[in-house]
């Protein structure tokens, strides 16, 4: 008897473990590990993940697998050893892990259905239900508003029973093919017999007569400017064959990719490629961290580096922050690789997706260019792992399982032998701090390409401005540059890291400000629907004319959004052309690309945007950035907001003057004394460093200290204070005495779509019993998880504290 061990598809505690199945002998020769299945589980029907197999069991009563979900395995033995480990590293179930690694379009759908047993049901109303019908949905009962509970005593009577159903959402895209059928001498005398009055059908017989390959039917009708009614006769006759013929989705359209080949490299690029390809010829494991200014030729070091492994038969991961994969940096490596490259990310749609990631899975492509998910492609034979912009936070997966891109790269990397290279201009203070310590190799780039220099930084600082009498959002010296980039025909970048109209709404009366009825937070003006909007539930409503707490209609804007700043710039500058990129105007599929493509040529003089235009934009006639409010991430109540401005100031300075033309940069801010704006002007990050190093060490931060968040929310504010107590008191009791415990206090943002949440935090050096007291903490409360909606989120590396 043959056992597969299967992890299932229902995320909880109780069930987080390895289950036994029986393989059916009429599917023993098709079972693989790394396949789907469908299995009973109680009285349901679920899907599962095979991650082994074995001769016995321990367990007596075994049921049989029900059906095989795939042809061949969706995970790899390497990637369910993964899986695990990722579970076991960020304290997530299996199942969540195993998720996480494959595209939304294979995770399995699940609906009921009512079979009926008995020719007739003591019930009337069930008779008339299941009139000449064996099964019904269980929606259209529940749609009808049917009462369940006949169902329940008719299922008790044996009249009949809910069966559950396990769905796909994989689609196959196919398309419809012809080919020649007969041959040339059967075609002539087809041909010979047709009347003469049938001309386009001789027209469409010559043509078909040429074809030595199959051609998509909806080539045949457009070169012929033809119609299916026209061609069906010839399809009775067996002069052409129609099929079905399964074809990838094509998410860049009919875009063709302009062939690049390897530029000369600076003195610099060669000895930070040296040390990598050396690593790649002796298969090492290495981690590097490439520090270079922005425009010293990192991505062509990638590049060069991804060809050394391809030519060693080898596959390469390129991880990109979300925002930063723009059409150019994908045109770089489709331009270098072509069809080699399979791209992911999340602008594509789910059957995009999952064709890509089938390319992968199928080994038709060597190299991977994505957003965070991407480090799970199902390569089986990785030579390198590069993670662009390795500062960047959204690398770290906010929802289960809670891991950080660059712990699974290393994790990856160490078990194919192979080096990973973490670049960036502003890496992070952990990243650069084993760089120092030299548990990482640091390769230094500190030089631009063709000996640009990096652009000058102004502060205009708005305390001045305001006093001067200037209230509007531009300093007097940005509205000059402005100006003359204008006159000159150069173009501007302007970045405000805000979307919508005004960041709250409030009466100037009473001091009432509008705020999201489910969760803590102001409700931002979107003006084009003329909205106020929760960017945290998606809550909208209009916007009122008069304020609800004391009927006064003194209601303002506060507060600067990017529409806002758009309409400013149209007032002040009359003769400037603004494109806006932000949540809001790149919605649409293929916007993001269509307004860098208007900008590119020159349909407009200044790009305003939020973080999405901060990196990975490449113009040569941008020769002015100007960033309108330093302080917005300044404010923020998190430890990591000084590393954050200075790593945005500095990422946005250096989307001026990348070619020949001389750039500037403007920065606005109410605070121009701060240290990360001081720092950032200089263009300093070994200055920055050592100052917040020594902040970091003074309060007991990363990288000196690790940090555990862990966050409580329930719908009873009361309950959810008295649970984070609770845990705050257990591990006071079984953490060792070094362990720092702070809270239980209110998260920054109290409450989120109606829960309340309260959070505490564990700071530590070294605590080897750590994840097995959260362990037992989370089993405890997993009956009031089951019961009373309550939450616990444990982040053993937060990167969000809000």
């Amino acid at each position: 008897m043959k056992i597969a061990k299967v992890v299932v598809d229902v995320p909880a505690s109780q069930t987080d473990k390895i289950f036994d199945y029986i393989i059916p002998e009429h599917l023993d020769s098709y079972i693989e590990v790394g396949m789907r299945v469908i299995v009973p589980f109680g009285p349901r029907t679920i899907m599962g993940y095979i991650i082994g197999m074995s001769d016995e069991s321990n367990v007596k009563k075994l049921k049989p697998i029900k059906d095989l979900m795939d042809i061949s395995p969706v995970l790899t033995p390497e990637l369910i050893e993964l899986g695990k480990w990722v579970a076991d590293y960020t304290l997530s179930f299996y199942i969540s892990a195993f998720q996480a690694m494959l595209p939304q379009a294979l995770k399995a759908t699940y609906h009921k259905s009512i079979e009926r047993l008995a020719d007739q049901f003591e019930d009337d109303q069930l008779n008339k239900l299941f009139d000449g019908r064996d099964e019904i949905d269980t929606q259209e009962l529940l749609d009808v508003g049917f009462d369940m509970n006949r169902i329940k005593k008719a299922e008790d009577l044996g009249e009949l029973k809910i069966v559950y159903h396990v769905g796909r959402k994989e689609t196959y895209k196919k398309v419809s093919m012809i080919k020649r059928q007969m041959t040339e001498v059967e075609i002539d005398q087809y041909r010979a017999e047709l009347s003469n009055r049938a001309k386009k059908r001789k027209e469409i017989v010559d043509y078909v007569a040429q074809l030595d390959e199959p051609i998509t039917f909806k080539q045949l009708l457009n070169e012929m400017h033809t119609t299916r009614q026209t061609v069906q006769p010839l399809i009775q006759d067996g002069v052409v064959n129609i099929f079905e013929q399964e074809i990838y989705r094509n998410p860049n359209g009919n875009k063709q990719f302009e062939k690049t080949f390897p530029l000369p490299l600076a003195d610099q690029q060669k000895q930070a490629l040296t040390p990598i390809v050396d690593d790649l010829n002796r298969q090492r494991n290495n981690v590097y961290v490439l520090h270079g200014v922005t425009g010293s030729g990192k991505t062509e070091v990638y590049l060069q580096s991804i060809e050394r492994a391809m030519q060693l038969g080898k596959e390469a991961i390129v991880l990109v922050p979300e925002i930063s994969l723009t059409p150019q940096m994908v045109n770089r490596f489709k331009g270098r690789f072509g069809d080699e490259v399979a791209v992911m990310h999340s602008a594509l749609s789910k059957g995009e997706r999952f064709d890509e990631w089938r390319k992968v899975q199928n080994q038709e492509v060597k190299v991977v260019v994505g957003a965070r998910s991407a480090i799970f492609a199902p390569f089986q034979n990785i030579g390198l792992i590069i993670i662009d912009e390795e500062h960047e936070s959204s690398y770290k997966q906010e929802d289960h399982p809670r891991y950080h891109v660059k712990d699974v790269a290393i994790k990856r990397a160490e078990t194919h032998m192979c080096p990973v290279i973490l670049g960036s201009a502003t890496p992070t203070l952990e990243t650069y701090a084993r760089a120092q310590k030299n548990v990482y190799q640091l390769l230094e780039m500190p030089d631009r390409m063709n000996q640009a220099s990096m652009p000058e930084i102004h502060i205009a600082d708005m305390r001045e401005e305001l006093h001067a009498g200037n209230r509007s959002m531009f300093s007097t010296m940005l509205v000059d540059k402005i100006r003359e980039r204008i006159d000159r025909g150069e173009q501007v970048v302007l970045f405000l890291n805000r979307r919508g109209y005004s960041t709250f709404v409030m009466c100037r009366d009473c001091g009432e400000v509008k705020t999201c009825p489910h969760c803590a937070i102001s409700l931002t003006y979107h003006q084009k629907h003329h909205l106020l909007k929760c960017h945290y539930c998606q809550h909208q409503e209009k916007m009122p004319s008069e304020c609800p707490s004391c009927q006064s209609d003194s209601i303002r804007y506060f507060g600067t959004g990017t529409q806002k700043v758009e309409q400013a710039i149209e007032a002040v500058i009359p003769e400037a052309k603004v494109i806006r990129m932000d949540v809001d105007t790149t919605r649409r599929k293929g916007a993001h690309e269509k307004l860098l493509a208007q900008f590119q040529n020159k349909q407009a003089n200044i790009l305003l945007g939020t973080q999405m235009i901060a990196k990975g934009l490449d113009f040569p006639d941008v020769t002015l950035v100007g960033v309108l409010a330093a302080d917005s991430l300044l404010n923020l109540p998190d430890f990591r907001s000084s590393e954050r401005t200075f790593q945005l100031l500095t990422q946005v300075s250096g989307r001026a003057g990348r070619h020949e033309l001389k750039g500037e940069v403007v920065i606005q801010t109410y605070s121009p004394e701060h240290y990360s704006i001081e720092y950032a002007k200089q263009y300093d990050y070994s200055g920055f460093f050592k100052k917040e190093m020594s902040l970091r060490k003074a309060f007991q931060y990363p990288p000196y200290f690790f940090m555990t968040l862990i966050t409580v929310s329930h719908e009873n504010p009361i309950r959810a204070e008295e649970v984070t107590r609770v845990i705050t008191q257990l591990l006071e009791k079984h953490l060792s005495e070094n362990s720092k415990l702070l809270g239980p206090t209110p998260s920054p943002l109290e409450k989120i779509k109606d829960r309340y949440r309260f959070q505490c935090m564990i700071k530590y050096k070294y605590e080897p019993e750590q994840k097995q007291v959260l362990k037992r903490i989370l089993s405890y409360y997993e009956p009031m998880i089951q019961k009373e909606g309550l939450q616990i989120q444990i982040d053993l590396q937060p990167y969000q504290l809000m």
